[in-house]
């Protein structure tokens, strides 16, 4: 036999006829069982026969080889998935990878199926959310024998502090940066009310900032990415009083669409109204004026993820404290 016919699934029974062995033996070799005397030539031989017909093991053999899945479901709320999102989600499949865990990932765009068929089909031994779900849904699932069920920026009824990433710190490092030059500070808020568990706590670092200084609160005014949502609001800030000098916006999205209204009223960055975004998105280097911004530690915040559910999967003590991850302002013209 030398290659699969049609469209039916590979077998072991597959490999054990085209290697001339058992099938406990294909088990023992791709499984790496311990304990087995099986010469390395026959295991070369399973090993090449398995590759050379396409075999794989059925995701519901390994789940019951190893007493639960080996599956994590990510769940994405309906944000747009950008730059910093689409890398967290690769390093986050990278990392559990190594934990011999698969990352898959469910968005809640509409018209997404519910939830709860999705996790009852999958059967995950974990679930990641990145916002809060109903913590109804989070006790269905750990009835239905799901071990670990974590949200990164809000309750799921788990034993974390909540959050598990804190957005507030973004707001604050941005803050502390323009304190320096400026005394009133603005806020440029999204446009989709979807994004405000990330961009409230952004705002509140920012806030707080300005209370621990004894500077006036924050001008917050919403910016939509289109440019006359956004000279409104640019037009509002240079009109306040006392005069906003220095904005902190909730992305490099609403950072780059206030350079952009900028520029169409005649005025300059850091001159006029000093910009400073997140993300370092690719094209915020090449905006005019290239853009500074809050460069987060993705990479940390994977690997502190990945680490709280491996942990729990095992059985060993886990970490009650937030992720640190460090943050980096990219220092550019526009603050």
């Amino acid at each position: 036999m030398t290659g699969n016919s049609g469209r039916r699934r590979v077998t072991s029974a597959d490999v054990a006829r085209e290697a001339k062995v058992s099938r406990a033996t294909v088990s023992y070799v791709l499984n790496d069982s311990p304990h087995q005397k099986i010469p390395e030539v026959t295991r070369q031989r399973v090993r090449e026969a398995a590759a050379r017909l396409g075999y794989a093991p059925s995701a519901a053999a390994r789940s019951l080889r190893r007493g639960r899945s080996d599956i994590v479901l990510g769940l994405l709320p309906d944000w747009p998935i950008e730059h910093v999102l689409g890398r967290l989600v690769q390093q986050l499949t990278d990392t559990l990878a190594q934990h011999d865990l698969t990352f898959l990932v469910h968005s809640a765009a509409h018209p997404a199926r519910p939830l709860r068929e999705v996790w009852k089909a999958l059967t995950p031994a974990a679930v990641l959310a990145l916002d809060a779900f109903p913590d109804t849904e989070a006790d269905a699932m750990r009835a239905a024998g799901i071990e670990v069920v974590m949200a990164v920026n809000g309750s799921a009824r788990s034993g974390y502090r909540s959050p598990l990433v804190s957005e507030e710190l973004i707001g604050a490092e941005q803050a502390r940066h323009l304190v320096h030059s400026h005394r009133r500070l603005g806020y440029a808020y999204p446009d989709l009310a979807r994004l405000g568990t990330l961009a409230q706590p952004r705002l509140d670092g920012v806030r707080k900032v300005c209370a621990e200084l004894g500077l006036p609160q924050p001008d917050v005014r919403t910016v939509p990415v289109d440019q006359d949502g956004a000279v409104e609001a640019v037009k509002a800030w240079l009109a306040a009083d006392p005069l906003v000098t220095g904005i902190c916006a909730f992305n490099d999205a609403a950072a780059l669409a206030v350079l952009g209204a900028l520029r169409s009223l005649g005025l300059r960055a850091p001159q006029d109204l000093a910009v400073i975004g997140v993300d370092d998105v690719p094209g915020s280097a090449l905006s005019q004026p290239p853009l500074t911004t809050i460069v987060r530690d993705t990479d940390t915040i994977a690997r502190g993820l990945a680490r709280r559910i491996v942990d729990t999967l095992e059985g060993t003590q886990v970490a009650a404290q937030p992720i640190q991850e460090s943050l980096r302002v990219q220092v550019r013209v526009s603050a």
